[in-house]
């Protein structure tokens, strides 16, 4: 009997193993670790939620303004990092090294983040 259910835990947990991995995707799948850009503007947004800390930035060149969204890993990671909550505020101008999206979205992995002073 024991047996039995030993098999049926293990079965149920097997077919949760699909959903676990794709759930969570490679860095390389969506941004390209072969390129890095760099990006300066002002902070409009950070956002500390689970799963990933996200930092939006407003990035002008000759013509227009365009918002960015730098994911920049789990909150714990960023911590551990160094990081707190209120490390970088809105209006706060920044240089982000990061991975551009492979889709040409403004869409960024940082790897980078430095304040700058005005």
């Amino acid at each position: 009997m024991r047996s039995g259910r030993a098999v049926l835990l293990a079965g149920a947990i097997l077919m949760l193993v699909p959903a676990a991995v794709l759930a969570h995707h490679a860095l390389a799948a969506q941004f390209d670790t072969e390129k890095t850009i760099t990006l300066t503007g002002a902070v409009t947004k950070i956002d500390w939620s689970n799963p990933h800390v996200r930092l939006f930035i407003e990035v002008k060149d000759e013509s227009n303004t365009v918002t960015w969204e730098v994911d920049m890993g789990s909150p714990n990671m960023q911590m551990m990092n160094g990081w707190k909550i209120d490390t970088y505020r809105r209006g706060d101008l920044v240089r982000v090294e990061a991975y551009p999206a492979r889709n040409g979205s403004h869409l960024g992995y940082g790897r980078k983040v430095t304040a700058l002073r005005e």
